[in-house]
């Protein structure tokens, strides 16, 4: 081998390693770009998995307020219907049998109408 092919071979192995350098450089560079997309990812990953739980928990909340309120509602509505019980009357008239034994034993004005007052009956007509 002569003196200008060494030089030549020399030369080239000197481009070789700045170009390995180079790209050595270029690769910690996207090195760097990679960890710092994959950070972002995490978070934005973190981010959207908070947010469902959020949405679930609101859903689940949502979930057992409409069950309360369902409660509410029937509870309400057994409320008046008892009220309704209580209103109408209960039975105001006698039976004639006991209206007839009341008579025989001639149970009258003041003292049958107090019977009738505590026992919320009337004597039928």
């Amino acid at each position: 081998m002569n003196e200008e092919m060494v030089q030549q071979m020399m030369a080239a192995a000197e481009r070789l390693a700045s170009a390995t350098e180079a790209l050595d450089r270029v690769l910690g560079k996207m090195d760097t770009q990679q960890e710092m997309l994959n950070a972002k990812v995490d978070r934005i990953v973190a981010a959207v998995e908070e947010s469902i739980t959020q949405t679930s928990d609101q859903h689940q909340g949502e979930a057992a307020g409409a069950e309360l309120r369902e409660r509410l509602a029937g509870l309400e509505k057994s409320n008046a219907e008892l009220k309704a019980q209580a209103s109408r009357p209960a039975r105001k008239t006698l039976s004639p049998v006991v209206s007839g034994l009341l008579a025989k034993h001639e149970i009258e004005g003041e003292r049958f109408e107090q019977l009738c007052s505590t026992r919320r009956w009337r004597r039928s007509a």
